[in-house]
């Protein structure tokens, strides 16, 4: 595999397909007939075809104990590589150590975590991208989603590292159980690096949410995304002028429409949509409840059972599904209703399968067949309105003279020319503040995400927020002309980023900052200058 094979791999490509080209204007509920990929039919992938695979996890490289305080380091490498995505071809990708999605680190809360990330990407370029990445090759920045991380490790999108270096991140993990996770964050390449490859997931665990819920092989993370092929295998790729990326294939852990199987006991499912653009509303073939346990921001107050809900990209939900109702040989599967703003296919009404099977089950589990009604209490749950200080607005829009995506009329271009100085907001330290979030652009959607904090969700034009989302979130779903309120503490001092999480809308230009505090000049924790990547001159650690 050449690095041009590479090049081209991640990025091209007329679609050529009458009906989905040019969407530049709002999106109606579009279902197409056809599909986006240039596959022959012999080549496209078939649902409920194939297996379903765990993510991989990765292992600590050194192990250490610093004043009492459980050290573990870790490395990965954002390089090419080659996934079997189709069962036909291979498809050239561009992930961490090379996998499509990268490997999942997963810790005990109160564990320090140093990350090494190096960039091997040298000789690559996007089209049309080349002024935003070096000369050598792409640049990276990498996101914790959902840590609160110092501003210095928090992946600022212009705290870039160049290929041939490499950045050491270090996280604290003393927030509550949480499924998050890592991904690029590059100022423009966000959306080329994280479709080529460049996420993976990041458990944090605790004893509250060990004792509640399934463990170890019936504690399942998914990774959701959507893709759309060339004719030869290789990812085509087509923003639609920025307006969104929509795949025909649904991948789970980057496989096809896969079947799992799985005993007829109670299971845990960490789903995280990692698609660019595309929301899901999911639901089971049986119309059977799902309850749903964590939000982004971890557990629950209380178990919510819904029969579909809608998935914003970059959401995560947690949820049980409770498989002792059924006989063995039964397939429940896993299916999308979708949401208004999508663009469709054929396939795209399909997620994945589940194969019961007749395997033992251990009713010693206390959780096999178990669906807590009570969790557990958390900060941002219990704030009240009346602590609020003060309401803010952001308004999420396409600007009617420039055609670029904003907030509050603000751009990452203006944060730039201002020398990184203008905000959006400059909430105190310990401040707790509620913020309206408005879609006022009509026809789109905006997965708006908060660095630093979890929020909670107020109301939602007006009413209470839906029942899956009455927990801890750092992702907001902003519909079409809905109105979103959320309330949030600021408990870290230092600049940090808000921006839409359909990537092609932050890519161009829909980001802005907050500032926390009075961080002093200069700023001990500037999220560029604090820790700087350093040449890549370490011993491979894998």
């Amino acid at each position: 595999m050449t690095r041009r094979s590479v090049l081209t791999a991640t990025g091209l490509g007329a679609l050529g397909l009458v009906g989905y080209a040019g969407l530049t204007q709002p999106l109606g509920n579009e279902v197409l007939t056809k599909s986006a990929s240039g596959l022959s039919d012999r080549n496209f992938p078939r649902a409920y075809q194939a297996a379903f695979r765990p993510l991989p996890k990765l292992a600590p490289y050194e192990v250490s104990w610093d004043d009492g305080v459980r050290v573990e380091k870790y490395s990965v490498s954002a390089r090419a590589g080659m996934a079997q995505i189709l069962p036909t071809m291979q498809t050239p990708v561009i992930g961490y150590n090379g996998m499509v999605p990268g490997p999942t680190i997963s810790v005990d809360r109160g564990t320090r975590v140093h990350l090494r990330v190096r960039n091997k990407l040298e000789g690559l370029q996007y089209p049309d991208h080349e002024q935003h990445s070096h000369s050598s090759g792409l640049y990276l920045s990498t996101h914790l989603h959902g840590h609160a991380s110092l501003p210095e490790f928090d992946g600022y999108a212009d705290d870039r590292t160049a290929p041939g270096f490499c950045k050491d991140y270090v996280y604290e993990n003393d927030q509550p159980a949480r499924s998050i996770w890592y991904h690029d964050h590059a100022t423009h390449l966000t959306t080329r690096n994280v479709y080529s490859g460049l996420a993976a997931q990041y458990h944090i665990h605790d004893e509250a949410e060990r004792a509640l819920l399934p463990q170890g092989e019936f504690d399942v993370a998914m990774t959701l995304s959507d893709i759309m092929f060339e004719a030869d295998g290789r990812a085509r790729f087509d923003d639609k002028d920025h307006s969104g990326l929509w795949g025909d294939v649904i991948l789970v852990n980057g496989q096809p429409w896969p079947v799992m199987k799985v005993q007829r006991r109670v299971y845990r499912i960490r789903l995280l949509n990692g698609s660019i653009s595309r929301s899901y509303k999911p639901y089971l073939s049986t119309g059977h409840a799902v309850h749903m346990v964590a939000t982004d921001g971890g557990l629950m107050p209380a178990t919510q059972s819904v029969t579909s809900w809608r998935h914003a990209p970059a959401e995560r939900y947690e949820f049980l599904i409770d498989f002792t109702k059924y006989a063995p040989g039964t397939q429940v599967r896993l299916l999308n209703a979708s949401n208004d703003k999508n663009v469709d296919f054929d396939h795209t009404n399909k997620i994945m399968a589940f194969q019961v099977t007749d395997a033992p089950v251990d009713t010693s589990d206390p959780t096999w067949k178990t669906i807590p009604q009570t969790l557990v209490p958390s900060d941002v749950m219990s704030l009240k309105t009346s602590q609020s200080s003060r309401t803010r607005y952001l308004q999420l829009k396409k600007s009617d003279v420039t055609n670029i995506w904003n907030i509050n009329e603000t751009t990452w271009a203006d944060v730039i020319a201002s020398g990184y100085t203008k905000v959006l907001a400059d909430p105190a330290l310990g401040a707790v503040e509620m913020w309206d979030l408005h879609t006022s652009s009509g026809g789109w959607f905006h997965p708006l995400h908060i660095h630093l904090v979890d929020f909670q969700i107020v109301s939602r034009n007006g009413r209470a927020p839906f029942a899956w989302e009455r927990g801890p979130k750092d992702v907001a779903y902003v519909g079409p002309d809905e109105k979103v309120r959320v309330l949030m503490r600021f408990d870290r001092e230092g600049r940090y980023m808000v921006h839409c999480h359909n990537l092609p809308h932050e890519d161009h230009d829909m980001m802005g900052q907050f500032r926390v505090g009075q961080p002093g000049d200069p700023d001990p924790h500037d999220p560029i200058t604090a820790v700087e990547p350093c040449p890549d001159t370490y011993p491979e650690q894998l």
